[in-house]
């Protein structure tokens, strides 16, 4: 059976993980946290204990790759705020890792900040422009990945990602005075960044750069306030003084490259 690692097994990873298992992968998977290893063998995860800061690898990172065909890095930047962590620095260590294993393909989990807020229309053409230190610290991640030759390295960037017990109107609610209330949302759920996830690895399509958003772009005051209304919140109150910005980002490539169709259009 085909062997694939995966980096984090967060909130994110650890479904994908499962779901994986039930394609019939063998599943190696990393967590930061030693209670977290045994949820991870109970799922039938083989689990490995892995740090990674910007000065080395803690953890058997080489015999977490071992064997497999695939890495899938979805760890995050955590460059929110006044965080000085060094994301690049992180995927700078864990590189010649990568290329002394058996490794051929390598999927990095990114994100659309990488555009930056720019009132237009994002493709994947679209020259990246990120505004935040955590953008730009992807794209130069990206690009370290991408120009390797040891392994083929697809870029899948995701805009924000919702689920059943996530969804950004639970920190929105009650607050006032937020900014850009004409702005489209950008959103993902869970369950199509797992078959987004899937599709790539049953298709071979390496050496690409997806951006992954569902086709479902109203305003951001018309999209928070319907959905605290549905989960009975507070509604938002947004500044309708200032001009709005925000990038409208499309997915052609996902639906017609991997032929993906989107399982939840209206979030």
């Amino acid at each position: 059976m085909t062997q694939i690692s995966i980096l984090g097994c967060g909130w994110l990873g650890l479904p994908l993980a499962k779901a994986l298992l039930e394609k019939g992968f063998l599943i190696n998977g990393s967590t930061t946290s030693e209670e977290k290893i045994l949820t991870l063998k109970n799922k039938g995860i083989n689990p490995f204990l892995i740090r990674l800061d910007s000065q080395n690898v803690v953890g058997e990172m080489d015999r977490f790759l071992k064997g497999s065909t695939t890495l899938i890095i979805d760890i995050p930047p955590k460059l929110r705020g006044n965080s000085t962590e060094d994301f690049v620095g992180k995927i700078q260590n864990l590189i010649p890792h990568l290329e002394n294993s058996t490794l051929k393909n390598v999927l990095f989990i990114s994100s659309t900040s990488v555009y930056g807020e720019n009132n237009t229309i994002i493709t994947e053409e679209t020259t990246t422009n990120p505004d935040t230190e955590g953008g730009r610290q992807l794209v130069k991640a990206e690009a370290l990945l991408q120009k390797n030759s040891h392994f083929k390295t697809t870029i899948l960037r995701f805009g924000g990602l919702i689920g059943e017990d996530r969804n950004p109107v639970k920190f929105l609610s009650g607050r006032e005075n937020i900014e850009n209330p004409e702005a489209p949302i950008n959103l993902i759920h869970q369950e199509d960044c797992i078959g987004i996830i899937l599709k790539i690895l049953e298709t071979d399509s390496w050496n690409e750069t997806f951006n992954a958003v569902t086709p479902f772009h109203p305003s951001r005051e018309q999209y928070y306030t319907q959905k605290a209304t549905d989960l009975n919140l507070v509604p938002p109150k947004f500044n309708t003084k200032n001009a709005s910005k925000g990038k409208t980002v499309l997915s052609y490539k996902i639906e017609s490259v991997l032929k993906y169709t989107f399982a939840k259009t209206n979030l």
